[in-house]
């Protein structure tokens, strides 16, 4: 199913009256950045001919009146955003499914993002947004913007730098599996610090309190290291055509993909190099484009529940 923004009156009627107030913005933010850099042009032009006092004077009035004019509009840019993700992202998702709605203000809290064990540093700054639920026939599903961030305190020669650093940036995705596990799975990208602990899990001792577990899939044993705390149950979940499945999804993404299955959830952790679901400014709302990637995204969201086929309840919950 495609969702088609030409033939679409009524989001084109949104669209119309969105991209009103959206030049509006524009105009008033572009205005704001050229006084602004007036003002900053004009401190440089008189310090470097020897006049600083007439260079601050004369500077400092269109640099303050370029940020009250960002100040300004900035309730307006709020509101506009909002109604973007509420009247354009929401009327992607109830034409994909009438359950399907988002909400901006909330996420994944930081408690379950731990709780997927896909990550094993405790975020110090973390983030999260633009919460879509709903169902996809038989499967519940969610998904959210997470930012997760750890610093680190540098010693310098005049104190101390505080550096961030990103666990994840992305989208976490959890859905139903209609089967309660006994134990944890967690499938993670073999990069060189995955392809190490697998290693010494398989040579030496255990990783944690999960084993390594090698699989018959040559080319999924070659993208993915799996570790679990039941190795048959395990076996059970990445069955053939389990592992084929997500081998396809991790095709179809830029950055390789992470899954955990934990009591009767499966998560997938999609790391992403923008933020999704905001509205453009100085880009015109009325280009196809702009909104493409945004409801292309939903929809691959979406379509997860059948590339992984999890509307097949081959097992009843336990």
């Amino acid at each position: 199913m495609s969702f088609d923004i030409a033939n679409n009156v009524a989001l084109q009627q949104v669209l119309a009256t969105m991209e009103v107030e959206r030049k509006r913005i524009a105009s008033a933010q572009t205005k704001g950045y050229i006084f602004i850099a007036a003002g900053i042009l004009l401190c440089i032009l008189g310090f470097s001919l020897g006049f600083p006092i007439p260079a601050v004077i004369g500077g400092l009035i269109p640099l303050v009146y370029g940020g009250v004019l960002l100040f300004k509009i900035n309730d307006a840019l709020t509101a506009y955003q909002n109604a973007y993700k509420t009247n354009v992202i929401g009327a992607a998702l109830k034409f994909l499914d009438e359950s399907l709605s988002i909400n901006p203000s909330q996420g994944i809290e930081a408690s379950e993002f731990m709780y997927t064990q896909l990550f094993s540093t405790e975020p110090d700054r973390y983030k999260t947004e633009d919460l879509v639920t709903g169902c996809a026939d038989k499967t519940r599903f969610y998904f959210a913007e997470v930012h997760a961030e750890y610093k680190t305190v540098i010693q310098t020669k005049n104190g101390t730098r505080t550096e961030w650093h990103d666990i994840f940036r992305g989208i976490i995705f959890a859905a139903d599996f209609n089967k309660k596990f006994n134990g944890v799975t967690i499938v993670k990208p073999k990069d060189f610090g995955a392809a190490f602990g697998a290693w010494f899990s398989k040579n030496l001792f255990s990783f944690g309190s999960n084993d390594l577990i090698q699989l018959e899939n040559v080319d999924f044993d070659k993208t993915f290291v799996t570790y679990g705390s039941d190795q048959v149950e395990s076996r059970y979940i990445l069955t053939p055509a389990m592992m084929e499945r997500i081998l396809n999804l991790n095709h179809q993404t830029k950055y390789n993909i992470s899954l955990s299955f934990i009591e009767s959830r499966m998560y997938i952790a999609f790391p992403l190099n923008r933020n999704y679901f905001e509205a453009p400014v100085f880009k015109s709302l009325l280009n196809p484009e702009t909104v493409n990637e945004d409801i292309s995204t939903i929809k691959f969201m979406y379509d997860i529940v059948k590339e992984l086929d999890l509307n097949t309840r081959i097992w009843g919950k336990e």
